[in-house]
């Protein structure tokens, strides 16, 4: 019997699924569409302001605290360090390892990067309650907590 309730049975095109990664794909592009006059993408911005906030950290502990994969880690990082925004420098513990670390020129730009975000929260969630979202945070954690699952059982 079919659910009552419209787009949980639906055709792929319009399974919750597909209205989630809809959402995504909007939301990266406001974002990039916003960050654009800082010269950075979403990404870009997620893992500068990262950075800046934490202090200098390996590119794997980066990786690990962005859930990011080392690769998407270390071209992320090549772009803002060719921007001048971060800097990788030797570990004094250890040779074998390099630091990412945000520079003096990246402040202003993680000032702007916070602004854009607030602004943007702001528009994004407009007409929907506080409860509503920590709902809805709820319920994706526990979908991201179950998919997380269902990639630990293939590998």
């Amino acid at each position: 019997m079919a659910s009552a309730e419209p787009g949980i049975e639906a055709l792929p095109r319009q399974t919750l699924e597909s209205l989630l990664m809809a959402s995504s794909r909007a939301l990266r592009r406001a974002y990039d569409i916003r960050l654009a006059g800082l010269g950075v993408k979403i990404s870009e911005a997620y893992l500068l302001a990262h950075v800046h906030d934490q202090g200098p950290m390996t590119q794997t502990r980066l990786a690990d605290s962005l859930g990011l994969g080392r690769a998407a880690t270390g071209a992320l990082v090549d772009a803002l360090e060719r921007k001048g925004l971060v800097e990788r420098s030797p570990d004094a513990g250890d040779r074998r390892v390099w630091l990412v670390a945000s520079t003096a020129s990246a402040a202003p730009v993680v000032h702007e990067i916070n602004a854009v975000g607030s602004a943007l929260r702001d528009r994004a969630w407009n007409g929907i309650s506080r409860s509503e979202r920590r709902q809805l945070s709820d319920t994706l954690q526990r979908l991201q907590d179950n998919l997380a699952a269902i990639t630990n059982d293939q590998t």
